[in-house]
């Protein structure tokens, strides 16, 4: 999937857009009014701008980025929650349990849940949610929840998912975007349904009040939220601001008291006099590799530009030494990393040109590498000047943004490009979106079938409970098989979450997966 990335830019021409754009950016507050009373009475207080994207659409059926999910949680809650370290626990239901079979799980809600609109949120809204997510004609969660073959409602607060197979990754999945309940009055007519990409109703810790897409969206605090004695702040913005330089600039003028920012901007933030927030996350950048394509169809020369990248000099030129070196799609410290895979291919030129020789390209190699966004532009260029320390003379190829996933993802007919992963809520679905054939990321697609090895690696993972000891073993056995029997992917660097924030901002917490507020607490 396509996601923001921070463009690089020096601490120098920061502080200059800082100082130029102060004024601008005080007259461009989008905050909105001071708390309610009821607000008030429940301890919440103070308006939380949080610089962020915004969603594709505020629709969870129809939104199109995994990235939307950040910005997606503040006005629904989903039936589980990932803790901070990615694991599943309770959301809107407060327990679920398998058959002996694996093949149903039944969860329990918690009483008296209602949507915004106050449609009461019971098992039968649940059905309603995911067999809309399953049938309708523009659904993004369809080929997610299809393992789903029947929602049964046994009472207000239970419900029993039939599957059409073992899938342990089911309470994963409920965290994200398929599990997040809409209001079914919202979606009970087609207009209805036309109008939830920019006026959401769910159940969730805010409730969008005003929203100018491409600018900002305003929220409020929705005190029926099953969480909501966790919640401490009375309104949310969300603010986007398309140009790095500019964004400490509204930090200082107040436009904004929390913003993401890439590596490079840390050293300027922080002499600004805001504190630094060092978030680990599931994004990673990468190489997309087509190897059912010339020059690539020759397993040399993919392992060849694995040995010539220096990923720990990426690391320090494109974010100042945030982030890890990365050989495989989860972060260390996840379920999911594999030490294994801790130093696959370390930077070796000489190897680099030796594999090249064998490849028959010991002259050299020309190859044309795409990147879509200006944001990654300067990755572009540093990895075309390491691959020409080995002989392989990359031309860079720019395409518009609004094209790339188009070509990249669904015609696939870009065979060499730069990209990242932003995660997914399931493991198992994030190694499938990657790898497998119809895996949306799989650069490959129709040309190549999954390998047998992979498929059934990512068929036993999806087999094993999560609570059993062999979990761990099984997703890591699977991320190793997908990563050495399947190199579609270069990954290169993860990239952690980095936020600047006022010193009125406490208690944000360190979410792997999504973004979290609960806890979160302004001074003043």
């Amino acid at each position: 999937m396509r996601l923001r990335l921070r463009a690089a830019r020096s601490s120098v021409l920061l502080a200059a857009a800082l100082a130029v754009s102060l004024a601008a950016a005080a007259c461009g507050s989008s905050s909105p009014a001071t708390s309610s009373a009821a607000s008030a009475k429940a301890g919440a207080s103070g308006t939380l701008n949080w610089e962020w994207q915004l969603p594709t659409s505020w629709d969870p059926v129809t939104s199109s980025a995994g990235w939307d999910m950040h910005v997606l949680g503040l006005v629904y809650a989903a039936i589980t929650t990932l803790n901070p370290a990615g694991n599943p626990g309770p959301g809107l239901a407060t327990a679920w349990k398998y058959a002996p079979s694996g093949k149903s799980v039944t969860f329990t809600l918690r009483p008296g849940l209602t949507f915004t609109d106050g449609t009461p949120l019971d098992a039968q809204a649940v059905k309603e949610n995911i067999e809309r997510g399953q049938t309708q004609p523009n659904s993004t969660v369809a080929s997610e929840l299809a393992v789903v073959s029947k929602v049964v409602v046994n009472s207000p607060t239970s419900f029993t998912l039939d599957l059409s197979q073992v899938d342990y990754q089911l309470p994963y999945l409920l965290a994200g975007k398929d599990g997040m309940m809409v209001s079914p009055k919202a979606f009970a007519t087609k207009a209805g349904v036309n109008s939830l990409p920019t006026q959401p109703v769910g159940a969730g810790p805010f409730k969008l009040t005003s929203y100018v897409p491409d600018s900002h969206a305003n929220l409020t605090r929705n005190p029926g939220y099953w969480d909501a004695s966790q919640i401490h702040v009375a309104s949310f913005t969300v603010q986007s601001i398309s140009q790095p330089e500019q964004i400490l600039a509204a930090l200082q003028s107040g436009q904004v008291n929390v913003a993401y920012i890439a590596g490079n901007q840390v050293a300027a933030a922080k002499a600004a006099g805001f504190k630094i927030a060092v978030i680990p996350s599931e994004v990673v950048n990468e190489l997309d590799i087509q190897t059912t394509t010339a020059p690539f169809d020759n397993p040399k020369v993919v392992e060849a530009i694995n040995y010539a990248i220096d990923r720990q000099a990426i690391v320090q030129v494109q974010a100042s030494g945030y982030g890890s070196v990365a050989y495989q799609p989860f972060p260390q410290g996840f379920v999911g990393y594999s030490a294994q895979l801790a130093n696959l291919y370390p930077y070796n030129p000489a190897k680099a040109r030796q594999l090249l020789a064998e490849a028959g390209y010991s002259h050299g190699l020309k190859v044309t590498l795409t990147n879509d966004s200006p944001a990654t532009t300067s990755l572009a260029e540093q990895i075309q000047g390491q691959l020409a320390q080995v002989g392989i003379t990359a031309a860079i190829k720019v395409i518009p943004s609004d094209t790339a996933t188009q070509f990249l993802y669904l015609q696939k007919t870009i065979p060499f490009a730069v990209d990242g992963t932003a995660g997914r809520a399931s493991p198992v679905e994030m190694l499938d979106v990657l790898y497998s054939q119809q895996g949306l990321m799989n650069v490959n697609g129709r040309t190549a079938s999954t390998s047998a090895a992979v498929s059934q690696a990512l068929s036993h993972a999806l087999t094993v409970p999560l609570e059993s000891p062999d979990y761990p073993s099984a997703l890591q056995n699977a991320v190793v098989t997908a990563v050495q029997n399947d190199p579609i992917h270069i990954w290169l660097y993860t990239n952690p979450r980095i936020f600047a924030y006022s010193s009125t901002v406490t208690g944000i917490p360190s979410d792997l997966v999504q973004q979290r507020w609960e806890g979160v607490q302004l001074a003043g």
